[in-house]
């Protein structure tokens, strides 16, 4: 690849371009070479004019501007260059840039490049003088100059270049340099030829590197702005201008603040913008520059209404943090909450993080209900399953027949999508379970101890907080998860798949319905704008626990996201069904059947058969196998169960594998013990089952299996919070601290201790003191009057 640098000046810009044989930098030869190399013409997605509405559709974004700060660019000491940021910004500019997007560099950096050589060079000349003048290796204290900046940035432009050119060059990636002054930008013709430079350049698949020429740039002129073209004060807004000029797509302004705050970052009441609308100016206020530059946020938000006045988005954003400097761009340009968004299109509703402010402020109320009061809401909710069953069906029915017609869902999914007129009736049963079960839920005394003389100490039941629930493809869990919630006095916020937005839609409706007779309707939202699930997973001042309900690959998806949010559930169910060598024929084939064939879509449904040796080649077995035929199970064996046949069903890939159909595996094991070593290593803690006569093995294989639900001659379908008779489950966790198992009302509630004293104080109990530790037990007795207490 040939690599070309171009130190270009506007004044002869264009003709270099029409005659490259006219300019030192671009040679006949070099135009030669390139001839042979192909170029990417990238079309533009949309027509320009109009920026993005939504972080989402910054996925389509081609012509693409990234400005780097002056904070972003230098050290903390202001001499010299931060390589190690710069290494990770120049990598993700060239993936981006490799994905045949067209990337523009507007960057500061020149000036604390040459300061930091310029001082370099001073301190070896005053060295050198010194000892000629002393004759001594001793050298005194040197005082440096106060270094002016055009100097500097003279110094420091060429090696800044060069900076860039060694770096992407690494990525077989071309970089030219362009110097402009505000002045370039008032004569016609030079904007003309810069245009034309720049659509040259890219056309040639290379990454124009911009910046103000420092070493002679002017200071700005008065009152430029008032004629509706922003006057190149700064990098902030070369870049706007830029952006505008080349119509790009996207501006990513990157800076050493997280983004726009209501209030001065740092601030107790400091709160982040996600997106900024024009008009909000009066909502926000501004705090100090940043440490280095010349421009500061209300610069940056200047310049971003220009550009996104001109039909470029705008995102600002850090690019200083070590933890997502390396991939805050790409972040960025993925649509991924980074920084804050400025568009001109306003939601009509609520943003995600005012409808969370909301459900937890209501559900504090919520909290503070009597229990009767939320066993009302529910019992109000759990009719309006059945009064309103028409609707619920219309509105599944859309949703249903437009799944069929985009063919997206597999049957499995489908079957979870689908309601009937038995399945409401159901969840109204099992919602009715839940409000009886409500009763003194939340404020119930767990125990009670007198710390002292007229000090007692109780531990009480409090909800956890704000629920983020995410399901998919199941709307009946929409209602189960709304009264599990009220039950227990949580807040609720929801996030349904697209597939199901009708049905979701009016049994959000209905919840809040119900919620409306005690006055908390917003204790329970749903989440119906664009937000990714990967952004909800960020809002960890927010979100107490995260609940995922859907496939494995979506609670992967959610346990990597969420990193500082509990999150409840599991990954798989790969349950075991284990048939022991003393089982019961009918039993055995019974179980085994429910177990795969009833649903086989569902987490508890088994997905390995362990057999014992000793049943190869019985009458049991047979039958086994031509049930499983019957009932059209397509059979994988495992390694031990394929080397007793001749002619085997196909060997399975793995034997940690959760099918979700009408398939599952058969191994071969020598003992109970076996079973239990092969569930410990393959299984995913969900359910297991062992089919045997003989109690003492039965016994022995309860106790010693770790799973969170373990089962003795009875269907895996059991794992289930309404046939435990839960009322219903927000889900099945195999985590082994706070919930395990069907998790139901209990498993959402958490503690906190409350004391009551009459002027205690730790003094008192010490050697010095008059007081004396009794820490007795007392009877736990139910919340008394007036001493309801709230989380």
């Amino acid at each position: 690849h040939l690599h070309i640098t171009a130190l270009l000046c506007i004044n002869c810009i264009r003709n270099i371009m029409l005659d490259p044989s006219s300019s030192p930098f671009l040679t006949l030869h070099a135009v030669r070479q390139w001839s042979n190399v192909p170029f990417f013409t990238v079309p533009l997605a949309r027509a320009h004019g109009k920026s993005f509405a939504h972080r989402s559709e910054l996925r389509q974004a081609k012509r693409i501007v990234v400005k780097l700060g002056s904070a972003v660019v230098t050290r903390g000491d202001e001499c010299g260059l931060a390589l190690g940021r710069l290494a990770s910004i120049v990598e993700q500019v060239a993936v981006l840039q490799n994905q045949c997007r067209e990337m523009m560099i507007v960057t500061s950096g020149a000036v604390a490049f040459g300061k930091q050589r310029l001082r370099h060079e001073i301190l070896l000349s005053q060295s050198v003088r010194q000892a000629l003048h002393s004759g001594q290796n001793q050298l005194k204290d040197m005082s440096l100059p106060v270094l002016e900046a055009r100097a500097c940035a003279a110094a420091g432009q060429s090696g800044l270049m060069a900076l860039y050119e060694a770096m992407f060059t690494q990525y077989s990636t071309c970089t030219a340099q362009i110097l402009v002054t505000n002045l370039d930008f008032h004569d016609d013709q030079k904007r003309r030829n810069l245009n034309s430079t720049l659509h040259e350049l890219l056309r040639m698949n290379i990454v124009p590197i911009i910046n103000t020429n420092d070493a002679v740039v002017p200071p700005p002129e008065p009152n430029s702005d008032l004629q509706g073209v922003i006057s190149i004060k700064d990098n902030d807004s070369l870049a706007a201008r830029l952006a505008v000029e080349m119509r790009a797509d996207l501006l990513i302004a990157l800076s050493d603040v997280e983004g726009l705050y209501d209030s001065p970052p740092g601030s107790d009441d400091a709160k982040l913008l996600d997106t900024f609308y024009p008009g909000d100016q009066h909502s926000i206020t501004y705090g100090t520059k940043s440490r280095v530059g010349i421009g500061g946020m209300e610069a940056k938000v200047k310049a971003a209404l220009w550009a996104l006045q001109g039909g470029t988005s705008v995102v600002i954003a850090n690019g200083t943090h070590p933890k997502v400097t390396g991939h805050v761009i790409t972040d960025i340009v993925e649509g991924k909450k980074v920084g804050t968004f400025f568009s001109e299109v306003k939601p009509a509703g609520p943003t995600v993080e005012q409808q969370t402010e909301m459900a937890r402020s209501a559900g504090r109320t919520l909290a503070s209900l009597e229990s009767e009061q939320r066993s009302d809401i529910i019992c109000t909710l759990a009719d309006l399953l059945t009064e309103r069953k028409d609707e619920i069906l219309s509105a599944n029915k859309k949703d249903m027949e437009h799944a069929v017609s985009t063919g997206r869902l597999s049957p499995a999914m489908l079957k979870r999508l689908s309601l009937s007129s038995s399945k409401l009736n159901s969840l109204s049963i099992g919602l009715r379970q839940i409000a009886v079960s409500s009763q003194d839920s939340v404020g119930r005394v767990l125990r009670r101890t007198r710390v002292a003389n007229k000090l007692e100490l109780e531990q009480i039941t409090v909800p956890i907080g704000v629920l983020l629930v995410i399901f998919e493809s199941r709307p009946d869990c929409l209602p189960q998860v709304s009264a599990l919630a009220i039950a227990s006095g949580n807040a609720l916020l929801l996030k349904g798949g697209k597939e199901a937005a009708n049905t979701n839609r009016i049994l959000h409706e209905l919840a809040q319905e119900a919620l409306s007779i005690h006055g908390v309707n917003d204790a329970i939202q749903l989440v119906s704008t664009r937000e990714e699930v990967e952004d909800l997973c960020r809002l960890e001042k927010m979100i107490d626990l995260i609940i995922p309900r859907g496939s494995s690959q979506l609670v992967r998806d959610i346990q990597r996201a969420a990193k500082s949010i509990p999150v409840l559930g599991h990954s798989e169910g790969i349950c075991h069904v284990y048939v022991d060598h003393e089982a019961s024929v009918d039993k055995a084939i019974k179980i085994i059947r429910d177990s795969k064939c009833d649903y086989p879509a569902a987490c508890n449904a088994m997905e390995t058969l362990l057999v014992h040796r000793d049943l190869l080649r019985t009458p049991l077995f047979d039958q086994i196998i031509d049930m499983m035929r019957t009932e059209h199970v397509k059979i994988h064996a495992g390694p031990k169960f394929a080397s007793y046949l001749t002619f085997s069903p196909s060997e399975v890939k793995s034997l940690r594998t959760e099918y979700g159909d009408l398939e599952c595996c058969i191994e071969v094991v020598d003992s109970m013990l076996e079973a239990v070593d092969h569930i410990h290593k393959y299984g995913s803690s969900h359910t297991d089952v062992i089919v045997t006569e003989n109690e003492d093995t039965a016994e022995q294989f309860l106790q010693q299996l770790d799973s969170a639900c373990v089962f003795w001659n009875a269907s895996s379908r059991f794992a289930d919070g309404y046939r435990f008779g839960l009322g219903a489950e927000v889900g099945i966790s195999t985590a082994r601290i706070h919930a395990r198992g069907p998790v139901g009302l209990e498993g959402l509630l958490t503690t906190k201790w409350v004391l009551r004293g009459e002027g205690h104080t730790a003094a008192d109990f010490s050697e010095q003191g008059s007081m004396t530790y009794l820490h007795e037990n007392l009877p736990v007795a139910q919340v008394l009057p007036g001493r309801r207490t709230t989380s």
